[in-house]
Protein backbone atom coordinates (compact mmCIF):
# COMPACT_ATOMS: atom_id res chain seq x y z
CA UNK A 1 0.00 0.00 0.00
CA UNK A 2 1.37 3.61 -0.69
CA UNK A 3 0.44 4.67 2.62
CA UNK A 4 3.13 2.28 3.98
CA UNK A 5 5.95 4.01 2.20
CA UNK A 6 9.00 3.86 4.21
CA UNK A 7 9.58 7.86 4.75
CA UNK A 8 13.27 8.25 2.97
CA UNK A 9 16.52 9.43 4.81
CA UNK A 10 15.92 12.89 2.97
CA UNK A 11 12.76 13.63 4.89
CA UNK A 12 13.35 12.36 8.55
CA UNK A 13 14.50 15.54 10.22
CA UNK A 14 14.87 16.02 13.86
CA UNK A 15 11.77 17.88 15.44
CA UNK A 16 13.75 20.50 17.45
CA UNK A 17 14.83 21.08 21.15
CA UNK A 18 12.16 20.82 23.69
CA UNK A 19 12.83 23.98 25.60
CA UNK A 20 12.32 25.96 22.30
CA UNK A 21 8.88 24.41 21.32
CA UNK A 22 7.82 24.88 24.51
CA UNK A 23 8.10 28.66 24.27
CA UNK A 24 5.86 28.69 21.47
CA UNK A 25 3.43 26.40 22.48
CA UNK A 26 2.83 27.83 26.29
CA UNK A 27 2.79 31.45 23.95
CA UNK A 28 -0.24 30.46 22.31
CA UNK A 29 -1.55 28.50 25.00
CA UNK A 30 -1.70 31.66 27.06
CA UNK A 31 -3.26 34.11 24.69
CA UNK A 32 -5.79 31.35 23.91
CA UNK A 33 -4.74 31.60 19.71
CA UNK A 34 -4.00 29.04 17.22
CA UNK A 35 -1.14 28.32 14.75
CA UNK A 36 -0.81 26.19 11.45
CA UNK A 37 2.41 24.68 13.12
CA UNK A 38 0.51 22.89 15.36
CA UNK A 39 -3.07 22.32 13.63
CA UNK A 40 -1.42 21.20 10.48
CA UNK A 41 1.44 19.44 12.20
CA UNK A 42 4.39 21.07 10.20
CA UNK A 43 7.43 19.70 9.60
CA UNK A 44 9.37 22.29 10.58
CA UNK A 45 7.52 23.82 13.29
CA UNK A 46 10.55 22.81 15.66
CA UNK A 47 13.13 24.79 13.91
CA UNK A 48 10.83 27.70 13.56
CA UNK A 49 9.82 28.05 17.45
CA UNK A 50 13.74 27.94 17.95
CA UNK A 51 13.64 31.20 15.65
CA UNK A 52 10.85 32.52 17.70
CA UNK A 53 8.38 32.50 14.55
CA UNK A 54 5.22 31.35 14.14
CA UNK A 55 2.54 31.28 11.72
CA UNK A 56 -0.80 32.39 12.64
CA UNK A 57 -4.25 30.49 12.47
CA UNK A 58 -7.28 32.82 12.46
CA UNK A 59 -10.91 31.94 13.01
CA UNK A 60 -10.19 29.32 15.55
CA UNK A 61 -9.55 25.32 14.54
CA UNK A 62 -12.17 24.04 12.96
CA UNK A 63 -12.79 24.93 8.69
CA UNK A 64 -15.68 24.35 6.91
CA UNK A 65 -13.65 22.79 4.00
CA UNK A 66 -12.55 19.00 4.11
CA UNK A 67 -9.33 18.89 2.08
CA UNK A 68 -8.07 15.54 1.81
CA UNK A 69 -4.54 15.96 2.71
CA UNK A 70 -4.96 18.45 5.61
CA UNK A 71 -5.13 18.30 9.03
CA UNK A 72 -6.59 20.97 10.84
CA UNK A 73 -10.16 19.90 11.76
CA UNK A 74 -13.75 20.18 10.01
CA UNK A 75 -17.03 20.89 10.73
CA UNK A 76 -20.12 22.67 9.47
CA UNK A 77 -20.53 24.45 13.03
CA UNK A 78 -17.42 26.29 13.85
CA UNK A 79 -16.85 28.45 16.96
CA UNK A 80 -18.14 31.66 16.64
CA UNK A 81 -15.47 34.35 15.96
CA UNK A 82 -13.61 35.47 18.39
CA UNK A 83 -13.47 39.27 18.61
CA UNK A 84 -10.38 39.37 20.73
CA UNK A 85 -8.61 37.05 18.42
CA UNK A 86 -6.78 40.14 16.56
CA UNK A 87 -5.56 41.21 20.17
CA UNK A 88 -4.19 38.05 21.17
CA UNK A 89 -2.41 38.03 18.21
CA UNK A 90 -1.22 41.28 18.24
CA UNK A 91 -0.25 40.61 21.47
CA UNK A 92 1.65 37.33 20.83
CA UNK A 93 3.80 39.41 17.92
CA UNK A 94 5.08 41.61 20.09
CA UNK A 95 6.13 39.62 22.83
CA UNK A 96 7.57 37.44 20.59
CA UNK A 97 9.47 40.71 19.26
CA UNK A 98 8.45 39.39 15.33
CA UNK A 99 9.48 41.49 12.53
CA UNK A 100 7.72 39.11 10.17
CA UNK A 101 3.95 37.64 10.77
CA UNK A 102 2.22 35.43 8.57
CA UNK A 103 -1.40 35.64 8.93
CA UNK A 104 -3.36 32.39 7.74
CA UNK A 105 -6.91 31.01 8.55
CA UNK A 106 -9.22 28.25 8.16
CA UNK A 107 -11.89 28.32 5.37
CA UNK A 108 -15.02 29.89 6.93
CA UNK A 109 -17.95 29.54 4.44
CA UNK A 110 -20.74 29.78 7.06
CA UNK A 111 -19.27 33.70 7.55
CA UNK A 112 -21.00 36.46 5.72
CA UNK A 113 -17.42 37.75 4.92
CA UNK A 114 -16.23 34.48 4.62
CA UNK A 115 -13.38 35.71 7.32
CA UNK A 116 -11.85 38.33 5.20
CA UNK A 117 -12.72 41.11 8.42
CA UNK A 118 -10.90 39.38 10.67
CA UNK A 119 -7.47 39.22 8.74
CA UNK A 120 -8.26 43.05 8.60
CA UNK A 121 -8.66 43.26 11.90
CA UNK A 122 -5.92 41.51 13.22
CA UNK A 123 -3.62 43.17 10.97
CA UNK A 124 -4.62 46.48 11.86
CA UNK A 125 -4.33 45.06 15.47
CA UNK A 126 -0.48 43.80 15.29
CA UNK A 127 0.19 47.07 13.41
CA UNK A 128 -0.62 48.95 16.54
CA UNK A 129 1.87 47.22 18.72
CA UNK A 130 4.29 46.56 16.15
CA UNK A 131 4.18 48.93 13.36
CA UNK A 132 7.55 48.34 12.06
CA UNK A 133 5.89 43.91 11.71
CA UNK A 134 5.71 43.11 7.91
CA UNK A 135 3.00 41.55 7.44
CA UNK A 136 1.92 38.42 5.13
CA UNK A 137 -1.18 37.09 4.63
CA UNK A 138 -2.02 33.58 3.74
CA UNK A 139 -6.17 33.43 2.80
CA UNK A 140 -8.85 31.54 1.75
CA UNK A 141 -10.20 30.97 -1.98
CA UNK A 142 -12.87 33.58 -0.33
CA UNK A 143 -15.13 31.62 -3.53
CA UNK A 144 -18.44 31.28 -1.98
CA UNK A 145 -20.16 33.92 -3.95
CA UNK A 146 -23.31 33.51 -2.88
CA UNK A 147 -22.61 35.31 0.66
CA UNK A 148 -22.94 39.17 1.32
CA UNK A 149 -19.37 39.56 0.09
CA UNK A 150 -18.02 38.76 -3.70
CA UNK A 151 -14.72 37.25 -3.59
CA UNK A 152 -13.14 40.63 -5.33
CA UNK A 153 -14.79 42.14 -2.50
CA UNK A 154 -13.16 40.10 0.40
CA UNK A 155 -9.91 40.10 -1.44
CA UNK A 156 -10.32 44.07 -1.46
CA UNK A 157 -10.75 44.41 2.34
CA UNK A 158 -7.10 42.86 2.73
CA UNK A 159 -5.26 44.67 -0.57
CA UNK A 160 -6.42 47.86 0.85
CA UNK A 161 -4.15 47.56 3.86
CA UNK A 162 -0.85 46.57 1.37
CA UNK A 163 -0.07 43.29 2.90
CA UNK A 164 3.79 43.08 2.37
CA UNK A 165 2.75 39.56 0.59
CA UNK A 166 -0.26 37.60 -0.20
CA UNK A 167 -0.05 34.07 -0.48
CA UNK A 168 -2.70 31.40 -1.80
CA UNK A 169 -2.03 28.15 -2.61
CA UNK A 170 -2.96 26.13 -5.65
CA UNK A 171 -1.96 23.07 -3.70
CA UNK A 172 -2.14 20.65 -6.56
CA UNK A 173 -2.26 20.69 -10.52
CA UNK A 174 -5.27 20.79 -12.36
CA UNK A 175 -6.35 17.33 -12.60
CA UNK A 176 -6.35 16.49 -9.15
CA UNK A 177 -7.83 19.61 -7.54
CA UNK A 178 -11.23 18.04 -6.81
CA UNK A 179 -9.88 14.66 -5.30
CA UNK A 180 -7.21 16.32 -2.74
CA UNK A 181 -9.22 20.55 -2.53
CA UNK A 182 -12.79 19.71 -1.73
CA UNK A 183 -14.69 22.67 -2.26
CA UNK A 184 -12.09 24.61 -3.64
CA UNK A 185 -11.06 25.25 -7.83
CA UNK A 186 -8.07 25.38 -9.69
CA UNK A 187 -9.83 28.88 -11.87
CA UNK A 188 -11.33 30.21 -8.47
CA UNK A 189 -7.43 29.61 -6.93
CA UNK A 190 -5.93 31.69 -9.91
CA UNK A 191 -8.56 34.45 -9.75
CA UNK A 192 -7.94 34.87 -6.43
CA UNK A 193 -4.01 35.67 -7.50
CA UNK A 194 -4.72 37.61 -10.43
CA UNK A 195 -7.63 39.75 -8.50
CA UNK A 196 -4.68 40.34 -6.33
CA UNK A 197 -2.61 42.05 -9.06
CA UNK A 198 -6.01 43.87 -10.50
CA UNK A 199 -6.30 45.99 -7.28
CA UNK A 200 -2.56 46.20 -6.44
CA UNK A 201 0.14 45.39 -9.25
CA UNK A 202 2.59 46.35 -6.42
CA UNK A 203 1.79 43.69 -3.61
CA UNK A 204 4.06 40.51 -4.34
CA UNK A 205 2.05 37.57 -4.67
CA UNK A 206 2.72 33.86 -3.89
CA UNK A 207 2.05 30.27 -4.31
CA UNK A 208 2.45 26.87 -3.19
CA UNK A 209 2.36 23.12 -4.59
CA UNK A 210 2.66 20.10 -2.57
CA UNK A 211 4.20 17.10 -4.90
CA UNK A 212 3.99 13.43 -4.05
CA UNK A 213 -0.02 13.15 -5.04
CA UNK A 214 0.15 11.60 -8.43
CA UNK A 215 1.16 14.50 -10.92
CA UNK A 216 3.36 14.48 -13.50
CA UNK A 217 5.86 16.91 -14.20
CA UNK A 218 5.04 18.22 -17.02
CA UNK A 219 1.77 19.20 -15.32
CA UNK A 220 3.85 20.88 -12.79
CA UNK A 221 5.53 23.40 -15.47
CA UNK A 222 1.76 23.61 -17.13
CA UNK A 223 0.76 25.20 -13.23
CA UNK A 224 3.48 27.12 -12.75
CA UNK A 225 3.00 28.66 -16.53
CA UNK A 226 -0.43 28.98 -15.77
CA UNK A 227 0.55 31.15 -12.46
CA UNK A 228 3.06 33.15 -13.92
CA UNK A 229 0.36 33.68 -16.41
CA UNK A 230 -1.45 35.83 -13.84
CA UNK A 231 1.46 37.48 -12.33
CA UNK A 232 2.26 35.51 -9.41
CA UNK A 233 5.70 36.36 -8.20
CA UNK A 234 6.51 34.03 -5.87
CA UNK A 235 6.42 30.01 -5.43
CA UNK A 236 7.11 27.05 -3.12
CA UNK A 237 7.24 23.33 -3.68
CA UNK A 238 7.37 20.67 -0.97
CA UNK A 239 7.18 17.53 -0.78
CA UNK A 240 3.31 15.94 0.27
CA UNK A 241 3.54 14.09 3.64
CA UNK A 242 -0.25 12.91 4.91
CA UNK A 243 -0.56 14.00 8.54
CA UNK A 244 -2.19 10.05 9.00
CA UNK A 245 -3.52 6.76 7.47
CA UNK A 246 -7.06 8.56 6.91
CA UNK A 247 -5.32 11.10 4.66
CA UNK A 248 -4.65 11.19 0.62
CA UNK A 249 -1.57 8.35 0.83
CA UNK A 250 2.32 9.68 -1.11
CA UNK A 251 2.11 8.34 -4.58
CA UNK A 252 5.61 9.46 -5.35
CA UNK A 253 8.64 11.16 -2.65
CA UNK A 254 10.21 13.27 -5.09
CA UNK A 255 13.96 13.22 -4.70
CA UNK A 256 16.06 16.49 -3.60
CA UNK A 257 17.52 16.54 -7.13
CA UNK A 258 14.29 17.00 -8.72
CA UNK A 259 13.07 19.58 -6.49
CA UNK A 260 16.43 21.82 -7.46
CA UNK A 261 15.32 21.09 -10.97
CA UNK A 262 12.41 22.21 -10.86
CA UNK A 263 13.14 25.52 -8.60
CA UNK A 264 15.59 25.92 -11.65
CA UNK A 265 12.67 25.90 -13.68
CA UNK A 266 10.34 27.98 -12.08
CA UNK A 267 12.91 30.57 -12.19
CA UNK A 268 13.32 30.58 -15.50
CA UNK A 269 9.83 31.32 -16.03
CA UNK A 270 10.07 34.28 -14.14
CA UNK A 271 9.61 33.83 -10.50
CA UNK A 272 11.26 36.59 -8.61
CA UNK A 273 11.97 33.69 -5.46
CA UNK A 274 11.36 30.12 -5.53
CA UNK A 275 11.67 27.77 -2.49
CA UNK A 276 11.73 24.28 -3.76
CA UNK A 277 12.43 21.15 -1.44
CA UNK A 278 11.42 18.28 -0.12
CA UNK A 279 10.35 20.28 3.17
CA UNK A 280 9.82 23.40 2.37
CA UNK A 281 6.13 24.81 3.35
CA UNK A 282 4.47 28.18 2.24
CA UNK A 283 5.54 29.77 5.34
CA UNK A 284 9.00 28.35 5.30
CA UNK A 285 11.32 31.33 6.11
CA UNK A 286 8.93 33.63 4.63
CA UNK A 287 10.50 36.75 5.60
CA UNK A 288 13.65 35.94 3.81
CA UNK A 289 11.86 36.94 0.10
Amino acid sequence: MTHLQPLPAWLRKPLGKASDIATVQQLIRRHGIHTICEEGRCPNRGECYAQKTATFLLLGSTCTRACAFCQVDKGHAPLAVDPQEPAKVAAAVATLGLDYVVLTSVARDDLPDQGAGQFVATIQAIRQQRPQAQIEVLTPDFRMDHRRLSQRDCIAQIVALEPACYNHNLETVARLQKPVRRGATYASSLRVLATVKELNPQIPTKSGLMLGLGETEAEIVATLKDLRAVGCDRLTLGQYLPPSLNHLPVVKYWHPEEFERLGEIAKELGFSHVRSGPLVRSSYHAGAA
